[in-house]
């Protein structure tokens, strides 16, 4: 898969990022026998080959997989807070102090903390996995509450690409009859540990309504043989690549099924796209057309220019944001595509930190095997009937995810005790522990963006300065997530319950959505109910960026389907020659 250094080549299709919706978008144009372009800016990587620290022990790294924190703080400032950031993994993220952007400082209102990965795979190397599909419950809420402007689309539109979507990835879960998360095609569910079966029991005695139950995680990882890709045996170092492909990621999934298709597939990595050539001649009236991108090499920093009759971009939200606020023309001084004003507005990522842990008493002669890549969830039971319906003093929910485990030696460090006596009692897992946290919905305001500033990074691409603070909204559903978490746990039976609220600021959550959000009105919406921008219809935008809301739930599986249909609805009408 070499790298493409000419001016000269035209495709019928141009895609931007390779990450989960760039690897969709490249194997849905292919597969329906398009010759598409794959940008990719960061590096090239060989699946398995490449995923360097995926089993390598702590003892043979320098400083025993915990790193460096002088350089992490130095280098790292923003990638280091990562649940996936370490020793094994630094090279999947970007350096902070060569891809800088503005924001407030650590702790200041609006701080964002934005997580990439510049490479062939992007983050879906790194992703959490989890799917959960969104409901009407969800498509409906800017309509019913009048935050932000109604979606173009409802979950019977959606439905079926969730459908197709799952059937390629492999979603491991368990159907629960639950219409905020609704059912899929799933493989069979991993197993609840037993101290999480012993809860999950004890909330389903504890007389809470039927929506209030404690299930497994619905996961893009497999628990069985699926489309040339082994089950998943429980090593454990997710984050650090996968060479089974026991979880989804384009390069373990998408990106070989488009090279395998009728069309074909060149990918060119190290290649910075900076903005979307637009021509305003090449369409009737105000609806021009996109002619292709405009390239800067990673390496050589050399310009180019590819030029295609379709333009998919996936290079995430705040990417694909950066490079439409960067494609200015007299058509579109302020963005391609801007004319609402829209775009670099109504900013979001899913408010976490309000929870509970818990000891789970008894179970002392039990231990589990492996380390499973799953959490146990509590789907969204809040203001189900309506944004206000349980008179709660904030609209929209929270799930709570989680998971139980019992106490490793590491717990010494905190126990009293030296010599022989501490070390034969550490020699025996400690109590089992449990503990559950919310993932909220934020609703979506304007004053979250993202903006272009006049600096340039040494690509020559201006640097961008984002602002995203979570409300008053947000602040009371994590305090009720917290109280809720302990409610649950008690009336579970569990004991020693404390609660606990952490403030991480938005893009921690690594959800960031919005910006170039899907509407019904050109005036208020940047894309349509396809993910086409309005006023340019052969540009499609199927990362987060499109997102007219953010529900509660793990985002990735919405961008999947999304990206699916688009492209179903893409290659039907440049057929017709109506893009």
């Amino acid at each position: 898969m070499p790298n493409v250094h000419t001016d000269e080549e035209t495709y019928d299709a141009i895609v931007v990022g390779s990450g989960i919706t760039g690897g969709w978008a490249a194997k849905e144009l292919c597969e329906n026998g398009l010759d598409v372009l794959l940008l990719e800016r960061g590096r090239y990587v060989e699946h398995g080959t490449d995923y360097v620290g995926e089993h390598k022990p702590a003892w043979d790294m320098p400083y025993r997989g915990w790193g460096d924190r002088d350089l992490y703080e130095e280098e790292y400032e923003h990638q280091h807070h990562c649940y996936a950031f370490g020793e094994g993994t630094r090279h999947f993220f970007v350096n902070d102090a060569k891809h800088q952007y503005d924001t407030p400082d650590q702790g200041e209102d609006g701080h964002f903390r934005w997580l990439r990965g510049y490479q062939l795979g992007g983050r879906s190397i790194m992703w959490g996995r989890l799917c959960w599909r969104w409901s009407d419950l969800d498509f409906e809420a800017n309509k019913k509450s009048g935050h932000g402007v109604d979606w173009p689309i409802r979950y019977d539109d959606i439905d079926p690409w969730y459908t197709y979507v799952e059937k390629h990835v492999g979603i491991s879960g368990s159907k629960e009859n639950l219409p905020q998360v609704p059912d899929g095609a799933f493989l069979p569910p991993m197993d609840m540990n037993c101290a999480e079966r012993k809860v999950s029991d004890g909330i389903a005695r504890a007389g809470f309504d039927d929506e209030r139950r404690l299930i497994i995680g619905r996961a893009a990882v497999l628990t069985e043989q699926h489309k040339g890709r082994a089950p998943c045996h429980y090593c454990g170092p997710c984050h650090r690549g996968c060479s089974t492909g026991s979880y989804f990621s384009s390069l373990s999934s998408t990106l070989p099924a488009a090279q395998a298709a009728e069309g074909d597939l060149t990918i060119a990595c190290d290649s910075i796209v900076s903005e979307v050539l637009y021509d305003r001649d090449a369409g009737d009236g105000e609806k021009g057309r996109a002619t292709g991108v405009r390239v800067v090499d990673r390496l050589t920093k050399e310009r180019r220019e590819h030029e295609a009759d379709l333009v998919f971009l996936c290079a995430s939200t705040l990417g694909s944001t950066q490079i439409l606020l960067n494609s200015t023309s007299r058509r579109f001084p302020e963005g391609l595509g801007n004319d609402s004003g829209a775009l670099g507005h109504y900013l979001m990522d899913h408010p976490i930190g309000g929870g509970a842990t818990a000891t789970v008493p008894g179970l002392e002669d039990k231990f589990y095997y492996g380390h499973r890549p799953n959490v146990v969830y509590i789907p969204r039971f809040r203001n189900l009937d309506g944004p206000h319906s349980d008179d709660l003093g904030f609209e929209r929910g929270y799930g709570l995810q989680g998971a139980a485990s019992r106490e490793p030696w590491s717990r010494g460090a905190n126990e009293a005790g030296i010599g022989q006596r501490l070390k034969e009692k550490l020699r025996r897992p400690g109590p089992w522990k449990i503990s559950i946290g919310g993932n909220g919905e934020m609703l979506p305001r304007r004053e979250n963006r993202v903006a272009l500033k006049d600096e340039t990074d040494e690509w020559g691409l201006p640097l961008i300065d984002v602002y995203c603070e979570f409300g008053e909204n947000e602040a009371r559903m994590r305090e009720d997530a917290k109280t809720q978490a302990a409610e649950t746990l008690d009336a579970a039976g569990c004991r020693d319950i404390e609660t606990y609220m952490r403030d991480h600021p938005a893009g921690h959550n690594i959800h960031e959505m919005g910006t170039a959000r899907m509407g019904r009105d050109p005036d208020t919406s940047v894309l349509n109910g396809w993910n086409q921008i309005h006023s340019v219809p052969n540009v499609f935008v199927t990362d987060g960026s499109c997102m007219a809301s953010s529900a509660c739930q793990n985002p990735s599986i919405t961008y999947m389907a999304l990206t699916a249909r688009a492209a179903d609805y893409a290659v039907e009408q440049l057929k017709k020659r109506e893009l």
